[in-house]
Formats: C-alpha cells, structure tokens, sequence
C-alpha cells in the first residue's frame, strides 16, 4: 500500500510519464519526418564529423561552455539565496553582492577581450 505521504508525488510522476508518453507516440505517428541525409549526420560542436581527430579546434567553444556553466551557477546559488532572504543576515546579503559583483566583473573582462564575438572558422 503507498504511504498517503508519498501519494502526491507518486502520482504527479504518473501523470507527468503518461503525458510525456502520449506526446511522444503522437509525434512518431502524426508529423511527417523527411530523413535526408543532412538530418541523419551526426553533428560534433560545428565541425564535419570523421576528419582527422587531431586538428586544431577553436577554444571558442571552450569560452562559451565554461560561461554558460558560470551563469547556470550563478542562478542556482541565487534563487535558494532569494528565497532564504527574509531571514538572512546582513554577512550573507553582502556576500551574494561580492558573489554577483565578481560574476560582473568576469563578464565584462570576457566581452571586452572579445570572447562573446561569434568567429567563423
């Protein structure tokens, strides 16, 4: 017997799967799918797959991951941090302004070096 606790959650996961299970037959049996050959390639980070493993790859894709990480960071600290705010004290409100003042300063030293500017290869 599931715990009346528990009945919540198990059934919001039940409805979630079953949702996500009917969407997913819906679109294999509704959508038309035209499978070229441009679809079925693999793609790996804007380069053409199977060539030499050992050229030389832009550290621009590097860049913009390890800022994506930074800001997917920064959003995970500050929306605990939003909530808990009403019973924080004044050392925690600072420290997430040092926090956020620092992220800043890293974002503008990465756009005036020109690391957001798209280069193609």
């Amino acid at each position: 017997m599931i715990n009346i606790e528990y009945f919540n959650t198990v059934f919001i996961l039940a409805v979630a799967f079953l949702i996500s299970f009917i969407i997913f037959l819906l679109s294999q049996f509704l959508i038309f799918q035209d499978k070229d050959l441009e679809k079925l390639s693999p793609y790996e980070c804007g380069f053409q797959p199977f060539e030499d493993a050992r050229q030389k790859f832009d550290i621009h894709f590097y860049l913009v991951a390890i800022l994506f990480i930074i800001f997917d960071l920064e959003i995970m600290y500050l929306f605990p941090w939003s909530i808990a705010l009403p019973i924080l004290n004044y050392f925690s409100f600072f420290s997430m302004w040092f926090f956020l003042l620092l992220l800043t300063i890293g974002f503008i030293y990465e756009w005036k070096k020109g690391a957001l500017e798209w280069r193609s290869l």
